[in-house]
């Protein structure tokens, strides 16, 4: 029982040295994740559309 606690005491002592990110930061971050979301699925609709166009002249 006292390695338990002991080890909630250390996740909150860690806890606190974390550097949150502030809002900008992560609207920022977020903006970043969701364009290159898009991007790769605007690239891959293309690559799959492309790859079934071949696929129907060869066959």
């Amino acid at each position: 029982m006292k390695r338990i606690a002991r080890f909630f005491v250390n996740v909150k002592k860690e806890m606190q040295k974390v550097r949150w990110p502030s809002r900008k930061e992560m609207v920022k971050f977020s903006t970043a994740t969701i364009a290159v979301i898009c991007f790769f699925m605007v690239f891959f609709s293309c690559l799959d559309g492309i790859l079934a166009l071949v696929e129907k002249v060869f066959s």
